[in-house]
């Protein structure tokens, strides 16, 4: 197994969360131009965004239509938000499997719920844990019975330091062995140097640092062995005020070296950027500034940066159904 195993994605929409959970959004979204920088990317996976809510609630689809983005080799790494204020499992086991109907011949990864160690984004509605359980357990149950076999069923969290150091194993717990038999990954979001800063000089030390703390001390205690793959599932740093678009590129390929550096270590599946383009380039808030493009598509530096990288150490691994 080599560093070129690495699978590479990207977020390609304009929606974003902010801190409190809510939804940011600037101009729409023009497919041509997102099409056009994906393939210009050449990155294997496309994230989207889909919720599931009680009756009368509505969350919006994050790119709309997302599936029009898997062409060209690429397929989707799709995650199906719980986001009921009922705590309606039964109801989000249903919509998980007809994702699964509907889009598994082109799903490559399934993310089940949303940073669910969070109370603002999934963690926060009720019967959390049953339903990622449930969730992944079903997902696995279709995708089976439908001969998905391409089709990798996982959860993410966000870093998980001290007493929620303990929250795998509780979901393992929860879900016991036929939980993490279904398990084919485990996601991380995480963004290094940007809600607390990180010297320049030591930023891959504390990437490499923070996946080892992750494996050793929250999967592999809970009972995940290392051939689970742990996939980064979101990373990326916003430009803007004092936040130059070169220390953005800087900062991601220290940040993509660092992880294809552990990726044999740490058993690392992929890695996906979040994201494509800023959601409002026109405004200096965290939130609005993530992209590799402005709000109107033009390039920073930082686009051919992970250009190159994907090409460097992206993987020729195929996902699509044999």
């Amino acid at each position: 197994m080599t560093a070129d195993d690495l699978v590479f994605g990207i977020y390609p929409g304009g929606a974003v969360g902010d801190e409190n959970g809510g939804l940011l959004q600037g101009p729409p979204d023009d497919p041509e131009r997102i099409t056009e920088a994906l393939d210009h990317l050449r990155v294997s996976l496309v994230r989207g965004y889909v919720s599931f809510t009680d009756p009368g609630d509505a969350y919006p689809q994050a790119p709309e239509r997302v599936e029009r983005y898997a062409t060209g080799g690429r397929m989707l790494d799709l995650v199906a938000q719980y986001r009921s204020r009922s705590g309606d499992v039964a109801g989000y086991v249903a919509f998980v499997r007809d994702l699964v109907r509907r889009h598994g011949a082109r799903v490559a990864t399934l993310q089940v719920t949303e940073e669910p160690n969070l109370p603002v984004y999934d963690g926060g509605h009720p019967r959390v844990l049953e339903a990622l359980v449930e969730g992944v357990v079903a997902a696995k149950e279709e995708a089976r019975l439908l001969g998905l076999d391409h089709l990798r069923v996982g959860f993410n969290t966000t870093p998980l330091f001290g007493p929620a150091e303990g929250f795998v194993a509780a979901l393992t717990a929860e879900g016991g062995p036929r939980f993490v038999a279904a398990l084919d990954y485990v996601g991380l979001d995480f963004f290094p140097d940007v809600f607390q800063p990180a010297p320049a000089d030591g930023l891959g030390e504390a990437v490499a640092g923070l996946l080892g703390h992750h494996r050793d001390r929250c999967l592999t205690p809970a009972g995940i062995d290392e051939s689970v793959p742990l996939w980064i599932t979101e990373n990326g740093w916003p430009t803007g005020p004092e936040r130059s678009p070169r220390r953005q590129a800087d900062v991601l390929e220290t940040i993509v070296t660092a992880v294809v550096n552990c990726r044999i270590r740490r058993n690392i599946g992929g890695y996906t950027h979040f994201a494509l383009r800023d959601a409002d380039s026109t405004k200096p808030g965290l939130f609005y500034r993530f992209g590799l493009l402005t709000d109107d598509y033009r390039p920073k530096p930082a686009f051919d940066t992970y250009q190159r990288l994907v090409k460097r150490f992206g993987s020729a691994q195929s996902f699509s159904p044999s």
